[in-house]
């Protein structure tokens, strides 16, 4: 297990049963973002990588 699985995990547990749209992850995306610029680069590659997921290789 890696240790963001155990993220996952705690996401997955307190939150599995919300819906929530893509607007307001990204504003969590936003204010993580602002609160922990070190994370800046991943999060948005996450993000690139969210919303690409469906286009064609």
């Amino acid at each position: 297990m890696y240790f963001t699985d155990r993220g996952l995990e705690e996401l997955t547990e307190r939150r599995g049963e919300e819906s929530v749209t893509l607007g307001w992850l990204a504003e969590a995306f936003a204010t993580f973002i602002d609160q922990h610029p070190e994370f800046a680069n991943a999060t948005d590659q996450l993000a690139t990588w969210l919303a690409r997921l469906d286009d064609d290789e």
